[in-house]
């Protein structure tokens, strides 16, 4: 499974505009979260090691409660 970048820019832009509406950040600091190319992969990444991690633990949880894998 590859995930699309497209998706990752996409759930920046909805994050940054929040923490924009919010007060959190500033409006310069949302446009370069969600348009930094770095930031986009990086997040990319993480979300691809996250997601292999969560697929493993729910393997190995399956295989010790004798669920069908």
């Amino acid at each position: 499974m590859t995930l699309n970048p497209a998706i990752i820019r996409n759930m920046l832009r909805y994050l940054s505009g929040a923490l924009v509406a919010k007060g959190l950040i500033g409006a310069e600091t949302g446009t370069a979260l969600a348009a930094d190319p770095v930031v986009i992969e990086a997040i990319t990444v993480a979300a691809g090691l996250m997601l292999g991690s969560v697929t493993e633990a729910v393997y190995a949880l399956a295989k010790r409660m004798g669920w069908p894998t």
